[in-house]
Order: structure tokens, then C-alpha cells, then sequence
């Protein structure tokens, strides 16, 4: 069945063909799920950090879990550093300093793909990541090996 005629206004046609696709291949119940399984995720890390990084919100969170930088404070690392270390770690960094109205916010969004045992070892690399900011061990930024982004811009 056509859905009629795409113009420039409506978006990049093969967002709108690999949506449908994904939408299609999954079906109401699986997209259910899909939805279910990225919940479940979010809430698993907020909950398994409570304690180590904080929270500005309590209660359950939907598909991102939201930390600001509190935990970080008097140990001279900023939220940059963290997302830094993240990197050095493996990791692509959470977004950043969004939503503006918590300071050094840090958005955790997981995938609804991810297993427990790479949630797990995801959350035990933040907690590392932490235990070495406290312990003044953290030098992500300052002692790292510069690239030539690096160079270039200073």
C-alpha cells in the first residue's frame, strides 16, 4: 500500500524506510518489548549506581538514566574528564552537560539490546572510574598522551 508522494520536507526518505522496517520486522508486541527492555535497562544502571554516582531525581527513570556531578565534587575531575575516561575505557560517552537544568549532567541511554552481563561490566567500569576520581588516581585528561586534535588546538 503507497503512503504517497515523500518531498524534501517530510526528511531523509531512508530514515523514514529503515524506521518502517524496524517497525515492521518487530511487530506491536515486539516493539513492546523493545520499549520494556530499554526501561529495564535504564532503571537497572540508575539503581545498581545509586551509591556511587548520584542522581538528581529519585524515583524510577524511563529510558535514560539521568546522574549529575556531585560525586565528583573536591576531586578536581570535571564531567568532561569522566567522559574522557569513558573513552580511554572503551566506552562512547554518555551525553553530556544535557539536560541543562542539571549541573554536569550525565545522560545514560542503554539500548534495549544490551545483556545484563554488558550492563554489568559497563557499570563496574563507572564505578572504577569513580573509586580512581576519589582517590585522585584519575588522570584522564591531564596525564593522557596528547592526539593530534589535541595538538592542533592548543
Amino acid at each position: 500500500m503507497p503512503f504517497g508522494r515523500m518531498v524534501a520536507f517530510h526528511g531523509q526518505m531512508g530514515m523514514f524506510v529503515r524506521a518502517l522496517a524496524y517497525m515492521m520486522s518487530h511487530g506491536a508486541d515486539g516493539l513492546r518489548q523493545v520499549a520494556d527492555d530499554a526501561v529495564l535497562n535504564a532503571n537497572y544502571i540508575l539503581v545498581e549506581l545509586n551509591g556511587t554516582m548520584t542522581a538528581p531525581y529519585a524515583g524510577p527513570c524511563m529510558h535514560e538514566a539521568l546522574f549529575d556531578d556531585t560525586f565528583l565534587k573536591d576531586t578536581g575531575v570535571e564531567t568532561l574528564d569522566f567522559a574522557k575516561a569513558m573513552i580511554d575505557e572503551g566506552y562512547h560517552p554518555m551525553t553530556m552537560y544535557f539536560p541543562l537544568v542539571v549541573h554536569g549532567a550525565m545522560l545514560i541511554e542503554p539500548t534495549e539490546t544490551e545483556s545484563k552481563a554488558s550492563l554489568d561490566l559497563f557499570i563496574a567500569t563507572l564505578r572504577d572510574l569513580v573509586a580512581s576520581a576519589k582517590a585522585r588516581r584519575y588522570r584522564a585528561v591531564h596525564n593522557r598522551a596528547a592526539t593530534g586534535a589535541d595538538q592542533a588546538a592548543g
